[in-house]
């Protein structure tokens, strides 16, 4: 039975009213299991208007208080992990245990945010002058908005509107039309903490309902996740409509595994970080830098063995270590990248093309892929291919493999696997990359850290959550204070001074 999903405003489920529909599929069986309306413009309106209702009675409440309730939400999330867990897996794909990571390291946000109190105070200075005193507030902008990808529909959308909310905004997440269930769940857990209704509302949509948000002069920041083209319009968009923005695209992201390496950790490494999710990570190491011939023949050989004991099944199979990727389209695109590292020249070791499960025929499978002899002139390096691919560019010396990842376009995430200190450390000072893991392939950080690539990879001044998230959805307002203890005759025309 194909269920027709809702948007979710208000504190309600509220049917969609444009008659326009996507489909939502089961990524295993290729088959349609719901349809999530797409907002008009009208609706997405009417989202803002009870949202900005709302917001104003939300800053009003204490943030100790809405801790409290982020608290709550935090334990209702923990108690329905498993039920969350399962229905992220049935639309997306990623491996039941993958889905329980997901939407873990969207609550490690959420609980640093229940640390609101703190993260809002401002600062003071007594004495700044004769009798004057100075003081700073972080005031919520009021309503602001979060449009999300598809490869984590729990964890980013709670990276976005913990900080938000705990900050006193009213937020509106628009998320993946491809899953959408969980967000819409999520909303439900957020109502049954006590989150007052219209502080958090689900509105799903295209760019019909992008550009409303884009547009309306209520919804003071915008928060992006999704390819690079897309966040550099969205970037300038809101920037156009005197918005903040915080707009993340796409990665390119190098594993650089140098001589002294223990190489039977940097392959496991890369063979987890390269096709975990089906690779479908803004934080997949895609290409894999070993320096020296002898480092990249036995590194090769060593993934070779790996990727042939290799299990890609069905979501819920315990024994699968990935599973499909998210639609019949982004096979089609992951399969003529192959195509096209072939054409180019690159050594296919390994080709995941035409890869079937049993009992599965007409799923969205792309099996483990690795190519060899991959040059940076290529397509499969310069471009993000967003699925199971693993390219090996080799690297004559360090220099060049420091070279590789800080000149190409994208900037998100990098590693060096060594022994080191020194290497290591001198790495992570020069890599023009905005995390760097150091043994640790995927250097995401933690809660209360603040994640953010570089270049072509990230739009806008500040990071996603730890302190900067707290930046993003306040403005500061400094007040300075003078109480006369005495009267003084007469204008002064003089530019104030400290002294």
């Amino acid at each position: 039975m194909v269920r027709t999903l809702s948007h979710y405003v208000g504190g309600r489920h509220v049917d969609g009213a444009s008659d326009r529909f996507s489909d939502v599929f089961d990524p295993c069986t290729g088959r349609v299991q719901a349809r999530v309306p797409l907002a008009g413009r009208e609706e997405v309106l009417a989202a803002i208007k009870d949202a900005a209702a709302a917001q104003e009675a939300w800053a009003a409440t204490n943030p100790q208080r809405r801790a409290r309730i982020l608290h709550r939400f935090v334990d209702l999330v923990n108690e329905h992990l498993d039920e969350l867990a399962e229905l992220l897996s049935s639309e997306h794909g990623k491996t039941f245990a993958d889905a329980q990571g997901d939407i873990q390291r969207g609550i490690e946000v959420v609980e640093v945010c229940t640390g609101a109190p703190h993260l809002l105070k401002g600062e003071f200075s007594d004495s700044a002058g004769a009798g004057i005193d100075v003081h700073s507030l972080r005031q919520p902008l009021g309503v602001v908005a979060g449009i999300t990808p598809f490869n984590f529909p729990a964890m980013i959308p709670l990276w976005k509107a913990g900080p938000a909310i705990a900050a006193g905004n009213a937020f509106i997440l628009k998320p993946s039309e491809r899953d959408p269930s969980v967000p819409l769940r999520l909303a439900e857990l957020f109502t049954e903490a006590g989150l007052p209704a219209g502080v958090f509302n689900v509105v799903n949509g295209d760019k019909e309902a992008v550009d409303a948000l884009l547009e309306d002069e209520r919804v003071r920041a915008i928060g992006f996740v999704g390819s690079t083209p897309i966040a550099q319009s969205i970037y300038a968009s809101a920037a156009a409509h005197g918005k903040r923005a915080q707009c993340f695209g796409g990665a390119k992201n190098h594993m650089v595994i140098m001589p002294d390496a223990d190489l039977d950790m940097a392959a496991d490494a890369l063979i987890g970080a390269g096709y975990g999710s089906a690779g479908e990570r803004c934080m997949a190491v895609s290409v894999a830098v070993p320096v020296g011939r002898a480092t990249a023949e036995s590194l090769v050989d060593r993934l070779r063995e790996r990727i042939a004991k290799l299990r890609v099944g069905a979501s819920m199979d315990p024994d699968s270590d990935f599973g499909p990727v998210v639609a019949a389209s982004a096979k089609e695109r992951i399969e003529d990248y192959i195509a096209a590292g072939v054409a180019e020249g690159a050594t296919l070791v390994v080709d995941g093309r035409g890869h079937t499960v049993e009992g599965y025929p007409d799923g969205f499978w792309v099996g483990p892929t690795l190519f060899d002899h991959v040059t940076s002139d290529m397509r499969i390096y310069r471009e993000e291919i967003f699925g199971p691919v693993l390219s090996v560019v080799r690297a004559a010396d360090y220099e060049e493999a420091l070279r590789l990842p800080s000149e190409h376009r994208y900037g998100n995430g990098v590693a060096i696997f060594t022994r080191d200190g020194d290497a290591a450390r001198d790495f992570a000072s020069r890599v023009d990359v905005g995390m760097v893991g150091i043994n640790v392939p995927i250097p995401v950080p933690i809660a209360y850290y603040t994640f953010g690539g570089w270049k072509a990879s990230g739009f806008g001044d500040l990071n996603q959550h730890g302190a900067d998230a707290f930046r993003f959805y306040t403005k500061t307002k400094t007040v300075t204070t003078r109480w006369p203890s005495g009267v003084r005759e007469g204008a002064d025309f003089a530019m104030p001074e400290g002294s």
